[in-house]
């Protein structure tokens, strides 16, 4: 890490040296405000967009409800959340999750949880408010932006308006019925050309909502964030970013999970660089570095399992890394990206269990335990990548990249009987990855995209390092393997997507549709084996438990489309279909949180100050399972979603919604099941019931 830092340091003081060397030649009258830096992927550019690539609606602009973490990705096609209560959610797509999913934050910024049952994903460690769009793509397309398996997520946050200089700022609040939640948000920022700063502070309080069924659902939490952001322009063609936030979750309730979060704290540091225009060969060179931590605290202490052992687990996980990449045009019809990527993520803390009853014999003096959890563990991931985009003519676009990364893994406090199990040392793997892909303009409107692309993903830290551990979807407890082989995904795709101009009243047909198939190498899934008995409460059941292993055959196909035909001028319908399909050949049934075919008709009206929709959701049955995981089969369900919003005054926004309108009871397939509840039995955790909603901001 010190020499990543080294080179990353000379790199900037070379640039900035060679830049000031040229801006005193160089002429050049267009006036600059600031550089682009690269928070983007997706910049809505044919030539300059990854292909399959996307991204979401413009979140600061129409809002109409609070934000909780599902809500960012529930309404965009292919992707499902995985819930476990209304604050540890995970997103799905395409039957991706996890690590198979390359999550990030503008363009790179990373922060990894510290609970094994993820109580902390990466996406409760910003304002869900301060989120603009996110930006997806759909498979291992591009070897830019670290190691991707499944899909890129980016999480764009808010920038200041550099066409506005001055003093700007907004606060908001918002309200939602089911579970009497509250939100606010303020934020400040000052704009000139030499520097901007931007802060914000949130708050969020949501209570236990009812299902649709009218139970009450243990899923409260409290959270408040802030967060700092400089910008300075050293000249015209360079800027320089640091971005502070930190998060703070407070008595968070998790209904499918053993135990609560008491504190989860996170810590993010983030610094961007770049320099553009350098010269006709070399033309830009930029530079990211980040730091994040997460200190997290959860316990049983109202849970029925208290009155038998009381349990607290204090983790922490902190996640460094940085890139540095260098865009280059060797020839005229050759855009080229090579740079060198690194992620240290570093785990440890241990479970202190103060038993109370063993053997059913209620103890007169409690016997205390201490269990590592992480065994102070630790995975790096140092990559070097080039991209290039050749220009085949003026209509085609061929990108081709491959990668390499060197991934070292140790464990440095290892279990007795986890060293017992394995020949424990520090271990390095070569991995290798690639991407071919064409992009035709077939006409002014229609584009047609082909992509293959080898993601590599190796084993994150529970599939190496967890030790007798509860952390899957059923009851087993789950051992760690430190030798398993890195997942490999071969995936095909092709799509096409177009606009076609109407008439009669109908204004433009626009469509979207992609088929995909792909074959894995290596899948990482827990298995039961029968010679090992389970080391906590021994007699309970199952007595056996889960190790991970690899699977030697197993794919995935599906696809995904969307039409939509916009009439009278400020109307559309709109239509969306997501299907996957999953195979585990080696076990003879579905892949593990596999979604059901999901279909969404929305019908919309938009003008510049006002607009409204309607979203029929209707979801299949799921009953390609993995039973193996502990999977049940789900039953279909349909759902109405109402919400509508305006500009009354110039500043002011206001957004009205009525979600789930007719208190439909439910639960979606890929949520995990009640655990260690009072009065509810291990079946999932069900969805909220009807929910009003108001929002309201005002911009000055």
């Amino acid at each position: 890490m010190k020499i990543f830092y080294g080179v990353l340091l000379c790199t900037l003081i070379s640039a900035t040296s060679y830049s000031q060397e040229k801006e005193k030649t160089k002429k050049d009258s267009i006036k600059q405000k600031t550089v682009k830096l690269d928070e983007v992927i997706v910049t809505g550019k044919l030539k300059k967009d990854p292909v399959f690539s996307a991204s979401s609606n413009n979140y600061a602009k129409k809002i109409v409800q609070p934000k909780n973490v599902a809500d960012l990705f529930n309404n965009i096609n292919g992707f499902s959340v995985i819930k476990r209560g209304n604050y540890a959610i995970d997103p799905s797509f395409r039957g991706a999750q996890y690590e198979q999913l390359n999550i990030q934050y503008d363009g790179g910024t990373k922060a990894m949880h510290a609970c094994p049952n993820r109580m902390d994903p990466v996406t409760t460690h910003i304002i869900p408010e301060e989120v603009s769009k996110i930006e997806i793509i759909k498979g291992p397309y591009t070897v830019r932006y670290g190691a991707t398996f499944g899909g890129i997520i980016n999480l764009v946050t808010q920038k200041p308006d550099y066409e506005d200089y001055g003093f700007h700022g907004k606060v908001s609040a918002g309200y939602e019925s089911n579970g009497n939640s509250l939100v606010n948000l303020a934020e400040l920022q000052y704009i000139n050309e030499k520097f901007d700063i931007v802060a914000n502070v949130g708050y969020r309080d949501f209570g236990d909502y009812k299902d649709g069924f009218g139970t009450t659902i243990p899923s409260s939490f409290k959270s408040s964030d802030y967060g700092i952001k400089l910008g300075y322009n050293f000249t015209k063609n360079q800027r320089l970013k640091i971005d502070w936030r930190q998060s703070f979750g407070r008595d968070v309730l998790h209904a499918a999970l053993p135990m609560d979060t008491e504190y989860d704290n996170s810590s993010i540091l983030s610094v961007d660089y770049k320099i553009e225009n350098i010269g006709e060969v070399v033309k830009s060179i930029s530079a990211k570095a980040y730091h994040s931590y997460v200190d997290h605290l959860m316990t049983n202490d109202n849970r029925p399992s208290f009155m038998m052992m009381e349990a607290a687990s204090g983790v922490e996980a902190t996640t460094i890394g940085g890139k540095i990449e260098m865009n280059w045009k060797p020839a005229k019809d050759v855009n080229l990206f090579s740079g060198i990527d690194v992620m240290n993520i570093t785990r440890d803390g241990e479970r202190t269990r103060l038993v109370k009853v063993m053997n059913g014999n209620v103890l007169t003096n409690p016997v205390t335990f201490n269990d590592k959890v992480w065994q102070d563990s630790y995975i790096t991931d140092l990559g070097f990548f080039t991209e290039a985009k050749y220009n085949l003519n003026k209509n085609t676009i061929l990108t081709a990249g491959i990668r390499y990364d060197n991934v070292t893994s140790d464990i440095q406090d290892p279990e007795a009987d986890f060293a017992a199990m394995y020949d424990l040392e520090k271990r390095t793997e070569h991995t290798f990855s690639g991407t071919v892909s064409v992009k035709k303009e077939l006409s002014n409107n229609y584009i047609l995209e082909a992509a293959y692309g080898r993601g590599v993903r190796t084993a994150n830290m529970i599939e190496r390092f967890i030790n007798h551990f509860n952390v899957g979807q059923d009851p087993y407890e789950y051992i760690g393997n430190p030798n398993l082989n890195a997942e490999v995904n071969n995936q095909f795709e092709i799509g096409i997507k177009g606009i076609e101009e109407l008439k009669n009243g109908f204004n433009s047909f626009q469509f979207e549709t992609s088929v995909y198939y792909s074959f894995f190498e290596n899948y990482i899934v827990g298995i039961v084996d029968p010679t090992i008995t389970r080391k906590f409460n021994p007699t309970a059941s199952p007595t056996n438990v889960k190790v991970f292993q690899n699977l030697d055959e197993a794919y995935k196909t599906g696809f995904e489309a969307m039409t939509q035909v916009n009439f009278l001028d400020f109307y559309n319908f709109k239509s969306e279909f997501s299907y996957v399909y999953t195979k585990n050949n080696d076990l003879d049934e579905s892949l593990p949180l596999t979604p059901p075919f999901t279909t969404k008709f929305t019908v919309g009206f938009e003008k510049e100050k006002l607009w409204a929709n309607a979203q029929y959701n209707l979801v299949s049955k799921q009953d390609n399972i993995s039973e193996s995981y502990g999977e049940t089969s789900t039953s279909g369900y349909q759902t109405l979603d109402l919400r509508f919003g305006g500009k009354p005054l110039k500043n002011v926004t206001l957004g009205l919604a009525v979600l789930n309108v007719f208190d439909k009871g439910y639960n979606s397939h890929l949520n995990f099941s009640f655990t260690n509840q009072a009065n509810f039995g291990r079946t999932p955790v069900t969805e909220p019931g009807r929910n009003f909603s108001a929002f309201l901001q005002y911009k000055f």
